[in-house]
């Protein structure tokens, strides 16, 4: 994709050149009576190149920054898995000893903890796309940090995605990271988050749920919309307004359900078909 991206840009480029030198040359002829329309029809093109080119190299840049993300969770997921790799030899040790001297119970309650943290990592790692298994072991550290226990229910692969493994993961971080931001801010004694991921033979079907504040009726119909947002910083209101485009794009819809006890945000993407 990006191949192809850079050589529309290249072809465009040497158009937009060609196209120059003629439109100076008939500048310059025109006072000999070079017809005015052809001079205003090449112009059109030279604007419509440039137009063309600009897009392009934004949707390359947006690629590529959707890109570095992903490798970057990537890197942060195996540096987690090397990490407990090294700590579980020595759990493991501890364990045996414990069990050695007959501590059952002891050993037992050391290996509560450890078994947790396995069953984390695991729950991440269930789909085929390793840039959203990475993201979900990061945003599970995310919601970890403020408190929020984060539930994935992963039901699907996600083998037949009908968009870019990056922007199922720009939708899911937004989505994630709202409703971390959103129960960051309350001060309920219990913060849940949870992420469904299911399938059935034409859809794939994203939910991401949290037990925060209701949104308001009015705000409802708004949220989507470019510059809107619940946050009190400013130069937020873009994140949903992101998600909303992607899923649009996809021939996908996106659903909000609010109400005191619980807010979610349910995603609707067509399957990728075989003969596309």
């Amino acid at each position: 994709m990006k191949k192809i991206t850079l050589s529309l840009i290249i072809i465009n480029g040497v158009q937009l050149l060609i196209g120059t030198g003629i439109w100076i040359y008939i500048g310059i002829a025109r006072l000999n009576g070079v017809n005015l329309s052809l001079y205003v029809a090449i112009s059109l093109m030279l604007l419509c190149n440039v137009v063309t080119i600009g897009g392009l190299y934004l949707a390359m840049k947006d690629t590529n920054h959707g890109l570095e993300d992903s490798l970057h969770n990537l890197e942060r997921l195996n540096a987690t898995l090397r990490a407990q790799r090294h700590d579980y030899l020595n759990h493991f040790q501890v364990i045996y000893g414990l069990m050695e001297l007959g501590e059952y119970e002891e050993a037992k309650g050391y290996l509560s903890p450890v078994f947790k943290d396995i069953m984390k990592v695991s729950r991440a790692l269930r789909t085929s796309q390793p840039a959203v298994n990475a993201l979900l072991q990061v945003k599970m550290e995310a919601a970890e940090r403020e408190k929020i226990d984060f539930y994935p229910e992963i039901r699907s692969e996600l083998s037949a995605l009908p968009i870019e493994p990056w922007n199922l993961c720009k939708i899911l971080a937004n989505l994630i990271d709202n409703s971390i931001y959103i129960l960051s801010e309350t001060k309920k004694q219990e913060k849940k988050i949870v992420l469904e991921m299911s399938e059935d033979e034409a859809f794939y079907r994203f939910a991401v749920s949290n037990n925060g504040p209701a949104i308001p009726a009015d705000m409802q119909s708004e949220i989507f919309r470019m510059g809107v947002s619940s946050k009190k910083e400013e130069g937020h209101g873009m994140g949903l307004y992101i998600v909303r485009s992607i899923v649009k794009e996809a021939g996908g819809e996106i659903r909000l359900r609010s109400d005191e006890t619980r807010t979610s945000f349910e995603i609707c993407l067509p399957k990728k078909r075989d003969d596309s």
